[in-house]
């Protein structure tokens, strides 16, 4: 893959790249992403041949800011412009009434459009130079744990595939954006993320529903599958007590495990790799981890849950959707 040391150098070969129609690895704030031209659809296409992607799951749609808004968007309520202004550039996305000319091949073909402003300096940059939209989900195979880094997204993908990763470092947040649909009477929370719920609760002044699935969300948009963000090596999560029970069972059967421990399971009798005890911080190694250990051989990662508290909103979503089995 092409290697170019200046962010300026990077950016000219980026833009280069996507007016050609062409992919680029881009990084953002919450996970790197696979970037195309959003006006262009069979580059838009692309993106989900490369990620194995289904073809009625939409993608994101990545802008500098809320100057850019009505480009993509039609009938935009004004709560749109009080969350962009509170949030933007950062880690939140918003579903609104498309325009038109927005290819289905952006929207899965729905009415519906995700739009954000990543706050990564040198994506923003990117974006300011662009000019328009770049549809950039995760840039990893569908359904696999989302990269972090640049050299997560060089192990996904073959430089046939993709020619250049803008390396901006490791992600800061490290799990997707918050998306809310600003379609309909009611704001609707449809994945936790990088701004808290109560977060924009108060910029709205008001309760968000929040619906955890397409089915009850009506709405396909971006992580809403049941399995999603998981590691190949088998993924149990769990409370101390159930994950300390399956380890000791596994290991009897001669399993090769690691015990993923939040901070109630102490032991020497299985090997422990000691997870941040903050929010912040887990959310932003989570995916980073499961990679190293996805890598290390192991028959089995039994992973203790932390709480069940607003602030872990985010990190206890992705975990649902990551784990194989769940034993609570």
């Amino acid at each position: 893959m092409s290697h170019i040391p200046l962010p300026h150098a990077q950016i000219s070969a980026a833009l280069a790249l996507l007016r050609a129609g062409e992919l680029v690895g881009i990084p953002t704030e919450t996970v790197y992403g696979l970037a195309a031209d959003a006006s262009q659809p069979a580059a838009v296409a692309k993106i989900f041949a490369a990620k194995g992607r289904p073809a009625d799951h939409p993608v994101i749609v990545h802008i500098a800011g809320a100057a850019q808004l009505a480009a993509w968007a039609q009938n935009i309520p004004d709560e749109a412009y009080l969350l962009a202004e509170a949030f933007w550039p950062g880690p939140l996305t918003l579903i609104l009434e498309r325009q038109p000319h927005v290819s289905p091949a952006v929207t899965g073909g729905q009415d519906t459009v995700g739009l954000r402003a990543p706050a990564h300096p040198l994506t923003h940059a990117l974006l300011s130079e662009f000019g328009g939209g770049l549809a950039a989900p995760s840039a990893n195979q569908f359904g696999h744990v989302s990269p972090t880094t640049a050299e997560h997204v060089r192990g996904e993908f073959s430089p046939e595939v993709l020619q250049l990763v803008l390396d901006g470092g490791p992600c800061a947040v490290g799990v997707e954006s918050t998306i809310v649909s600003l379609v309909g009477d009611t704001p609707k929370l449809l994945r936790p993320g990088g701004v808290s719920r109560a977060a924009i609760e108060a910029v709205l002044g008001h309760p968000l529903e929040h619906h955890t699935n397409q089915h009850s969300a009506k709405q396909r948009v971006s992580g809403l599958l049941d399995s999603h963000y998981a590691p190949r090596t088998t993924l149990i999560t769990g409370h101390a007590e159930q994950i300390m029970a399956a380890a000791a069972q596994r290991q009897t059967a001669g399993e090769r495990i690691m015990v993923l421990s939040y901070s109630a399971i102490q032991s020497a009798t299985y090997p422990l790799h000691p997870m941040p005890t903050d929010s912040d911080n887990y959310a932003q190694a989570l995916y980073a981890t499961l990679r190293q250990l996805d890598l290390a051989g192991y028959d089995a990662l039994l992973l203790e849950l932390p709480p069940h508290t607003p602030e872990w909103l985010a990190v206890q979503d992705r975990l649902h959707r990551a784990a194989h089995h769940k034993l609570s």
